[in-house]
């Protein structure tokens, strides 16, 4: 029709990811030590993430096309299939890079077994026709607890202590038994995350 811009006939994209969920018990556990930094580092240069998205990212993918995402949940499918339960565990508090520049603040998750890792990569593989994000160079399994902006060298001293000591911190166990694809929306109050489609690891 006359009038249309070219905008109108691009495909409609929708930002996703893939993560694990948290169980609400190690939530409440991160959220705790979460509040402890908060308190000792009342910066406006660090924006903390809401318990409500408190997940172990395994990929980022970007805008995907909306008539690809059941391919993509039917290629996450064959990569999920026989991967088997993942029995994981959130401890330690760190930061990326490094504590003398720290951009974001995190908790780490393991898993008994070493399959976490094997498990991204086939993620990894099975969803790169659908994103134009590079693959990892290397995983870390990680939950965002915060973004440091412009953080002054006063600050990040002090969150070096805070992180040093809460080095050995344990926030608890849990079997995951399936990984969702997540859609993230931006709103004023920073991104909500809906899921699109859970993936079971059986």
């Amino acid at each position: 029709m006359e009038g249309h811009s070219r905008s109108d006939t691009r495909p409609e994209r929708h930002r996703l990811f893939i993560a694990i969920a948290l169980p609400e018990a190690v939530k409440h556990a991160i959220e705790k030590a979460q509040d402890e930094l908060r308190a000792a580092l009342p910066s406006g240069s660090i924006r903390w993430t809401r318990r409500e998205q408190f997940h172990l990212t395994m990929r980022f993918l970007g805008g995907v096309e909306v008539q690809q995402i059941d391919r993509l949940n039917e290629a996450m499918r064959r990569a999920c299939a026989g991967a088997g339960d993942l029995q994981l565990r959130a401890a330690r508090i760190g930061v990326f890079p490094g504590t003398r520049r720290p951009r974001v603040v995190w908790t780490g998750v393991d898993d008994h077994g070493g399959r976490l890792t094997a498990l991204q990569r086939s993620i990894e593989a099975a969803t790169a026709p659908f994103t134009d994000e590079p693959p990892q160079e290397t995983f870390t399994g990680h939950i965002t607890l915060a973004r440091c902006r412009e953080i002054n060298r006063t600050e990040a001293s002090k969150l070096s202590t805070l992180v040093d000591r809460m080095a050995d911190r344990s926030f608890g166990a849990w079997t995951a038994t399936s990984v969702d694809v997540m859609r993230s929306v931006t709103a004023p109050t920073g991104a909500r995350y809906t899921t699109v489609a859970q993936i079971a690891l059986g």
